[in-house]
């Protein structure tokens, strides 16, 4: 089973959130329609930006605490290296 880390941001970019899961699709989804209250659905952080595969859970949760340990220049760095136009990724992955 794949496990993903992925960063998503508002619509101004002024917010990024980290978050870990084994089904993207379905958790970008989850954070698009306010399913669950919590930080993403209170500042409508809901653009998928960026993510990254990992086969063990316990990795991807390590990644995720690296990330997040990181400053805000190493996350947008990482971001403009893989999505430089700052698209909306979600649509890709269906």
């Amino acid at each position: 089973m794949p496990y993903y880390v992925y960063i998503l941001t508002n619509a101004n970019h002024t917010v990024l959130y980290i978050g870990v899961t084994n089904n993207l699709l379905r958790r970008v989804h989850e954070h698009k329609t306010g399913t669950y209250p919590g930080f993403t659905k209170k500042y409508n952080v809901h653009k998928l930006l960026y993510w990254e595969q990992y086969t063990e859970i316990k990795t991807a949760i390590d990644r995720e605490k690296q990330l997040k340990a990181g400053s805000r220049q190493k996350k947008l760095n990482l971001i403009q290296e893989f999505n430089p136009e700052w698209q909306e990724l979600f649509d890709t992955l269906q």
